[in-house]
């Protein structure tokens, strides 16, 4: 956005808006620069302060009064020297639409100027409202609606607003012309961009060049796009609207926290650029991603654009399907992003909702597309489990009602023999879609099967130092005295700007061409004062580029890791020493490198440990918590029920405890590594509701009861033998078996009791609601409640009838004890047990918070620790999984602490020989 202010051979001076279209070009209106003398260009600065440079008319027609102005002098200009390629569209229909400018009315007395009474400055005015294409036909014009300001007598409010580009939609549509004032305050005109194609061709060629004006008027992208001009009125359930708009604002919620968490655009947006691929044998033919049937020959379409502009650029695409190329750290997360972002703030009820999908978890042999993404949707959102009524769940019915826009994330992460099978599924579907993935593997992929149907392919252009000079020295602050001279970057990106560089320059200028690589230089470099960027130029130290790649990726972790993340990180008092944090992140990066996966699962933490030892591990705690209940209840029982004093208690106590523990712990160690053979568990959708009807049950009443029937009877038996067997020959036996009748009676409680809790919980648990939070620790913490609630029913099971059954034959003092002691052991031994073996926490707690922390592969408070490290950047959040912030780290990470703890490193466990059941 620019101020034009104009010194005219006669007559008084001229004010008008424009914008910056091309890296050294203003696109203005012509009869603002008419009969100039000089011409100053005034740009406002982020800092609400102004720039001036000169500038000068290259290129005037008044007849579409439409000019452009040669930035005489680049040095100073505010957001650095380059800018984003404009996109310019033609409007069918009614359009939203905005300008920016500096009218009349946004006069403002200067409080600056205290010396110059009356001194005054105009200052920006965003109008924002509506053109419609069929006003003002006859002159050539847009009419442009928006929000009027005050009368004036004496002038047009507007005054100053001509010359100001006019957006929808991320495309310029027009230029503001005049004020007709016999319209009333509201109505501004401006000059149709598709009016300007009658000029000559050497005109229109010059204005090509100038400003990016698509060569011909077909090529002008449509707006509204076709999906949005023909989008029918939402006719979805209101259960799958209601979805829908709850999914929106998750999204929108957790990605704008992503974006500031990767400091994405802070100072501001790197300038990540985009063309339309050269490679003509990597997309389809433009007819049909026009979706023209009736075409034989169609003109490329305008792919060309910066982050700021993806999500227009994905629209102009009649068919919805757009392939975005680059290579290892070259934009294309934070290109993503910005497209989930923008289309979420512009959507539409009933448009699809972006939803981002790392494509890495996706096994395209196995699981069907659609399949796929409604489990991710159920793992990340987990009220999308709910039944939708029909036999599926809500996130079956939104992909199978189109209302997901998939943004498919890594076709490379994929293995290499599965890209093809992927891309021959994609190809399949007309889907909209946007895929990314790396340049080779996604062309091995098309040799494989053919290009993707009806998709247009831009691919992501190495990043210049005029596009990360400003971003890199803003980033680290001023100088010392304010001297820009002094900056610790200036010399470097001198060196970088000469030519032909010197080797060191070559070297680093051949690195800082990805977003990745300058993200991390600033995070070593700018975040941290005192550090000397100049030593990146070393040749004895850094012999080239693989060498500096290496050293930004190992420099990082002690960067981010000197200094607290946040006010958070404070309160907490945490602080985690680097040497630690580099060992405990090696690790986990090496366990995703094992299991061949981006996202890291909480639940899935410990998966590469041994099946062997997360069997022990598990026996070994379940048989602890019943053992110790057991044998502390036993103390008690005898001492009141029985004869016996408080030593033969106390013993029998220890060797029933001791066995009874060594039973049920090997039961429950048997069943997990049973369980481990087969699907790795994930966490539970469902939460307990104890009151309200109506209510989708989560499973069977009588398969779960026989489930429990089936497992209570043979512990209960092998309980009986222990007993009969080992206790009473050792001179332990207390007389309270209840003799042979208790012998069958007691596996028949164990199996009815274990039934009777499992066919409960059937009543009580429901999916979650739709208002439930998205994140691991939520997901973490709703799984340990429901365990607990588990862990009560047990007890109230086994406690009650227990403690009835001993009040009857032996008072209410004996029934009180009895049932306090047989509803702890169905608590801790049972429940406990059913926890650690079955339920995704269980594994959790078993592993990740006791396991692990142990053997120091991972911190006690590995949560904390992950919050901890999302807020500094290492990784992000995906839904209700983690991720590196880049593959590339996360590679380095697994590298290094391979190499360094061979012997501790994780490896992938072999696979089953049997069948799950």
């Amino acid at each position: 956005m620019v101020q034009i202010l104009t010194e005219r051979s006669a007559g008084a001076p001229w004010r008008g808006s424009g914008y910056r279209v091309s890296d050294g070009a203003v696109l203005t209106a012509a009869h603002v620069v008419s009969d100039a003398a000089s011409v100053r260009l005034r740009f406002v600065t982020e800092d609400g302060g102004t720039a001036e440079l000169p500038g000068e008319p290259v290129w005037t027609d008044t007849g579409i009064d439409v000019a452009v102005l040669r930035i005489v002098d680049g040095t100073g200009l505010p957001g650095g020297p380059s800018v984003p390629p404009v996109r310019f569209a033609r409007i069918t229909a009614p359009v939203a639409c905005e300008a920016l400018g500096f009218p009349r009315f946004r006069l403002r007395r200067d409080p600056a100027a205290t010396e110059r009474a009356g001194s005054r400055y105009r200052d920006t005015h965003h109008a924002r409202g509506s053109a419609t294409p069929l006003s003002y036909l006859r002159a050539g014009l847009l009419e442009i609606t928006v929000d009027g300001p005050g009368h004036d007598p004496d002038h047009s409010p507007w005054e100053g607003m001509s010359g100001a580009a006019v957006w929808s939609d991320g495309c310029v549509i027009g230029v503001v012309s005049e004020h007709p004032e016999g319209d009333g305050p509201g109505r501004l005109a401006a000059s149709r961009v598709e009016r300007w194609y009658p000029l000559p061709e050497d005109r229109r060629d010059a204005l090509h060049g100038l400003i990016g004006l698509p060569a011909g008027a077909d090529a002008l992208t449509a707006l509204p796009t076709a999906a949005e001009a023909d989008a029918p009125e939402p006719d979805d359930p209101p259960e799958v609207r209601a979805a829908a708009a709850r999914l929106v604002r998750d999204l929108d919620q957790q990605w704008r926290k992503e974006q500031e968490q990767r400091k994405v655009h802070h100072p501001f947006p790197l300038n990540v650029r985009f063309r339309c691929t050269p490679a003509r044998d990597l997309f389809d033919h433009w007819e049909n991603i026009r979706e023209d049937p009736s075409a034989t020959t169609a003109a490329p379409l305008p792919l060309d654009g910066g982050v700021t502009q993806i999500a227009a650029v994905h629209a102009s695409v009649p068919s919805g399907r757009l392939v975005v190329l680059g290579e290892a750290g070259s934009g294309k997360s934070v290109l993503t992003l910005r497209f989930v972002l923008d289309r979420l703030a512009t959507r539409k009820p009933g448009a699809p909702v972006p939803v981002l999908f790392g494509l890495g978890s996706w096994d395209p042999s196995t699981v069907s597309l659609r399949d796929w993404m409604s489990g991710q949707l159920v793992r990340d959102h987990p009220f999308l489990a709910t039944p939708d009524g029909h036999g599926g769940t809500l996130a079956g019915a939104l992909v199978d009602a189109r209302r997901i826009l998939p943004v498919l994330d890594g076709l490379d992460e994929l293995a290499e023999g599965l890209r093809p099978r992927a891309l021959g599924v994609l190809r399949g579907t007309t889907l909209p879609l946007l895929l990314t993935s790396r340049p080779d593997e996604y062309r091995a992929a098309v040799e494989g099967t053919g290009v993707l149907g009806k998709a247009a392919v831009v691919e992501l252009c190495p990043l210049t130092v005029d596009d990360y000079g400003s971003y890199l020295r803003r980033a680290a602050g001023p100088p010392a005295g304010g001297d820009p001279d002094k900056h610790g970057w200036k010399p470097v990106l001198d060196k970088l700007r000469e030519e032909p560089p010197a080797p060191g320059a070559a070297h680093l200028g051949a690195v800082l061409t990805t977003p990745l690589m300058v993200s991390l230089a600033r995070a070593v470099y700018s975040d941290i004062p005192g550090r000397n960027p100049a030593e990146l130029l070393d040749t004895a130290r850094f012999k080239g580029p693989a060498a500096l790649r290496a050293h930004l990726l190992a420099a990082f972790l002690p960067a981010v890791y000197d200094r607290a993340p946040d006010d958070r990180a404070a309160e907490t008092g945490r602080r985690w020493k680097p040497e630690r944090a580099r060992k405990w992140l090696g690790h986990l990066a090496a366990d995703l490198h094992a299991r061949g996966t981006r996202d890291l699962a909480w639940w899935e933490v410990g998966l590469t440990v041994s099946r062997a030892t997360r069997m022990r591990v598990i026996g070994f705690l379940a048989a602890l918590a019943f053992g110790l209940t057991t044998g502390i209840g036993n103390l008690p029982v005898d001492l009141v029920a029985t004869a016996h004093g408080p030593g033969f208690a106390s013993a029998r106590g220890l060797l029933v405890g001791l066995l009874h523990g060594a039973v049920v712990g090997l039961v429950f160690g048997m069943v997990y590594g049973r369980l481990a053979r087969g699907t790795p568990v994930t966490p539970s959708h469902l939460r307990i509701r104890l009151f309200g009807g109506g209510r989708e049950r989560s499973a069977p009443f009588g398969r779960r009861f026989l489930l429990g029937v089936a497992f209570g009877v043979p512990t209960g038996l092998a309980l009986v033998l222990a007993d009969r067997c080992v206790v009473a020959p050792l001179g332990f036996d207390d007389g309270l078996d209840g003799g042979p009748l208790g012998a069958v009676l007691l596996p028949l409680q164990l199996g009815l009791g274990a039934g009777l809790v499992l066919g409960v919980m059937t009543r009580v648990e429901v999916p979650l609601a739709t208002d439930t939070a998205v994140s691991a620790a939520d997901l973490l913490h709703t799984n340990r409640r429901n365990v607990v609630v588990h862990m009560v029913v047990w007890l109230l099971v086994f406690g009650i009838p227990g403690g009835f059954a001993a009040g009857l034959s032996q008072g209410p003092v004996r029934g009180v004890l009895a049932g306090l002691v047989f509803g702890l052991e169905g608590a801790f031994g049972g429940g406990l047990g059913y926890g650690l073996s079955f339920t995704a926490w269980g594994q959790w707690v078993a592993l990740a918070r006791i396991w692990l922390p142990l053997t120091g592969r991972v911190p006690w408070a590995l949560i904390a620790f992950l919050d901890d490290a999302r807020r500094r950047g290492v990784l992000r959040r995906a839904g209700a999984v983690y991720q590196f912030r880049h593959a590339s780290l996360q590679d380095h990470l697994a590298h290094d602490f391979r190499e360094q703890h061979p012997s501790r490193a994780p490896v992938p466990e072999p696979p089953a020989t049997g069948q799950a059941s």
